[in-house]
């Protein structure tokens, strides 16, 4: 097997879909030894701001001395950025490895009942991990939490970020019910460290935490204004990465008899964190200035509003937006219209993503003004935008990957490793 049949074998097990529940992935961890029993976790779930918390406690802790793993989805261009250790994605040929190994332990499965691709990554991590011999892995779920393949670990800490509406057709219609999905990490005697400030998500969360004897520390929006470093004192720019710095550092201070790092060194590693496609400004070498973000619910949005809004009070000059069709389109576009005179529709590069003229209604009735324009890529847009001004590209990580995919190596938009990122669940 080489590096790209391995990548197609992946590929592959798309046509399987997603699954909840533990049973596939216990059965698959115990095929290979259980790896997650030779490691040490933090666990994160939460709606937004997951795979930054992540980036920043991997960060700190990598900076306290320890090799620290790091398991994020999706993945912005190549698959190796989901398993890192010490920032260094997994290499091609430990991957393989990996892939051909795991090939071998399928054959038990039946064909009504196969491992999916999220599974068999999952695993995969975790006995990368466990060959790595990392001291700590920064462990991020996929969709949900209780049922989500990740939650076959017993963590250090269970981190839940905040809860807003994402994934309702999965996780339910209230943030009562997405709290109780997501607050399936916590653990008998497990501490919790949560941002929620929802007041009846957090009701959900504290409820579980009492019931299962498992302390908890809530971060409140005072913790993020003075326990947080200043905005200009961190790599991760916006209102919104403070809070999840300050939801790092306690969660830093709830493991400090494990794991001692000191104050200096953690605001360091914040003034040094690296997380692609959060707020991140790029000058391309013909003058052109685009921002990328993420925001692919109405939550994510309204903070994007606010730091473009903060860190850039004379505007954008065009908004290129794409979103998946199960995303709130409509209020994201409600959200996001009015910041430019241009916007630039696209469709992202997935079966799943939103119909440009859906999208120009919503973005009309928000900004009645706007120049609207549907391009038929991304591409397309860039070059429709123009190299004055400052662009916007937001509405799905995955049109963000595609951004750096195009940006950088010239050929964004077709097949490649961002399409394993595809997934639907089995009914």
């Amino acid at each position: 097997m080489n590096y790209r049949e391995a990548i197609q074998f992946l590929y592959d097990l798309q046509l399987f879909g997603a699954r909840f529940g533990l049973e596939t992935t216990l059965r698959l961890a115990a095929l290979a030894g259980n790896p997650h029993e030779r490691l040490r976790f933090i666990h994160v779930a939460g709606t937004n701001g997951k795979g930054s918390t992540c980036a920043m406690l991997e960060s700190i802790y990598r900076a306290a001395g320890l090799r620290v793993g790091l398991y994020t989805s999706p993945h912005l261009v190549h698959f190796g950025e989901r398993i890192q250790v010490n920032r260094q994605p997994i290499a091609e040929r430990d991957l393989v490895e990996l892939v051909a190994d795991m090939q071998s332990k399928l054959h038990g499965f039946t064909a009504d009942s196969p491992p999916t691709f999220f599974e068999v990554v999952t695993v995969i991590a975790l006995e990368y991990f466990a060959r790595q011999k990392c001291d700590l892995v920064i462990w991020e779920t996929g969709l949900g939490g209780r049922l989500d393949a990740t939650n076959i670990v017993t963590p250090l800490a269970s981190v839940i970020t905040n809860i807003q509406f994402d994934h309702q057709k999965w996780l339910g219609a209230t943030l009562a019910e997405i709290a109780s999905e997501k607050a399936g990490i916590i653990k008998p005697g497990v501490p919790v460290v949560t941002a929620t400030d929802d007041a009846e998500a957090f009701e959900v969360i504290r409820a579980t935490a009492e019931r299962l004897g498992s302390p908890l520390t809530r971060v409140v929006e005072e913790d993020a204004r003075h326990k947080a470093p200043a905005l200009g004192e961190m790599s991760l720019v916006g209102e919104y990465q403070r809070r999840n710095a300050a939801l790092a550092l306690a969660t830093v201070e709830v493991l400090r008899p494990t794991f001692p790092v000191t104050p200096s060194r953690a605001y360091w590693a914040l003034a040094n964190v690296e997380w692609s496609g959060r707020f991140q400004l790029i000058r391309r070498g013909d003058g052109a200035e685009l921002l990328l973000d993420g925001a692919h619910n109405p939550a994510g949005a309204e903070a994007l509003r606010s730091a473009v809004e903060h860190y850039f009070p004379a505007g954008i000059t065009a908004l290129i937006l794409g979103i998946l069709i199960d995303k709130d389109c409509h209020a994201i576009c409600r959200i996001l219209a009015p910041l430019a005179p241009r916007i630039f529709l696209v469709p992202v590069h997935s079966a799943r993503t939103a119909l440009t003229p859906d999208l120009s209604a919503s973005c009309r009735a928000a900004n009645p003004v706007a120049e609207i324009v549907e391009c038929a890529g991304l591409g397309a847009a860039l070059d429709r935008a123009g190299i004055s001004g400052l662009s916007l590209v937001t509405g799905s990580l995955y049109l963000v990957g595609e951004a750096l995919e195009l940006l950088r190596f010239g050929n964004g938009g077709g097949p490649g490793e961002r399409d394993l990122n595809e997934w639907s669940v089995k009914p």
